[in-house]
């Protein structure tokens, strides 16, 4: 009887989603969208859809938390689902038995931050390391003092993308620490050396691709997916697997508690589980995804791509962090807010 009703649901957002329109407003981290796959679902779907950019996981749930957004889905990195949900901003939308719920790979089909995928879907994956100009830097790229101590050849050319727990467990991890630690001698370590680096830099700033490409910016903490798509611009940038430790990380789409276009919502959510259209977002952006038969659809260079390929003997530097306890992100906060001032 279950399977039936699950069945019938299944069919009715099926049947309702030929005939769908209206609106569906998408807050989504800058660049990282594919035009092609939106005009897609609202040629498929007659619905229009409004994306608005956002620069780091702070600034999401901060606008989020505020009410008034207008927004439909967000899509936060692993970490802040459960912040998310422990503030009951996110639906329980139905994802298990959605018709494209099959597709999510088995390794991210039942994860720690998201137990049976009650309230997220696979967005896309990555790690986030260092990018490196190497006409003005030719030494070691797979270290973390591109930023916490950088060369003589790229002071003042370095930027920190202002991404909290990204550069926070970079730093951590730099200094012999771990992320999400409440130890005081080691969290004053790392703001020390953050404070210390920070005259260094030339910026704090978000959108990369654009800046290293056009050689405005000489180094970066900088994704994976970011740094391919600046290396098929300009191939003097590397990107760099710091040997003290990088983070690993996945983005999830969900959709929030106050949508306003719910049911649309879950026609984007089922959408973007089918191979061809998390291709689409792969292609783009350039980082994996958590789709099972999307491999097939893919661009032939990313199979090969060292932004993509993690080195076999900087494989085990990779940390993949769930969320920091209250007390450690507390500290982190505080830190940051020092940084930023």
């Amino acid at each position: 009887m279950k399977k039936l009703i699950q069945t019938t649901a299944i069919l009715a957002l099926m049947g309702s989603a030929a005939a769908a329109d209206g609106a569906l407003n998408i807050y989504n981290w800058g660049n990282y969208t594919n035009p092609d796959l939106i005009k897609k679902f609202e040629d498929t779907y007659n619905v229009k859809v409004t994306i608005t950019d956002y620069d780091s996981n702070t600034t999401a749930l901060t606008k989020i938390e505020a009410g008034g957004h207008g927004f439909d889905i967000v899509v936060p990195t692993h970490s802040y689902i459960p912040i998310y949900v422990e503030k009951g901003l996110l639906m329980k939308a139905g994802i298990p038995e959605m018709e494209n719920y099959k597709n999510i790979a088995p390794e991210w089909k039942d994860v720690v931050w998201d137990p049976a995928r009650e309230y997220s879907v696979p967005w896309q994956w990555g790690t986030t390391g260092v990018a490196v100009n190497t006409t003005v830097y030719k030494g070691d790229v797979n270290t973390a003092a591109i930023f916490m101590d950088p060369p003589e050849e790229l002071i003042g050319k370095v930027n920190v993308v202002p991404e909290m727990q990204d550069v926070m467990s970079m730093a951590l991890m730099y200094v012999g620490g771990e992320p999400c630690t409440t130890d005081k001698a080691k969290l004053k370590e790392a703001r020390d050396a953050l404070l210390a680096a920070k005259p260094k830099w030339m910026s704090m700033d978000y959108g990369m691709t654009e800046k290293m490409s056009n050689n405005d910016v000489m180094a970066s903490v900088n994704w994976n997916g970011s740094t391919f798509r600046i290396r098929k611009n300009n191939p003097d940038v590397v990107y760099g697997y710091p040997k003290e430790g990088y983070v690993v990380w996945m983005d999830n789409a969900a959709i929030l508690k106050d949508a306003a276009n719910v049911d649309n919502a879950k026609l984007f959510i089922n959408f973007i589980m089918d191979p061809e259209n998390a291709a689409m977002i792969s292609s783009f952006a350039r980082y994996a995804n958590g789709i099972s038969g999307s491999e097939a659809y893919m661009p032939e260079d990313m199979k090969t791509a060292p932004e993509i390929v993690v080195p076999d003997e900087l494989k085990s530097a990779g940390r993949f962090n769930l969320s920091c306890s209250d007390e450690a992100q507390s500290y982190y906060t505080a830190i940051w807010t020092e940084l930023q001032k």
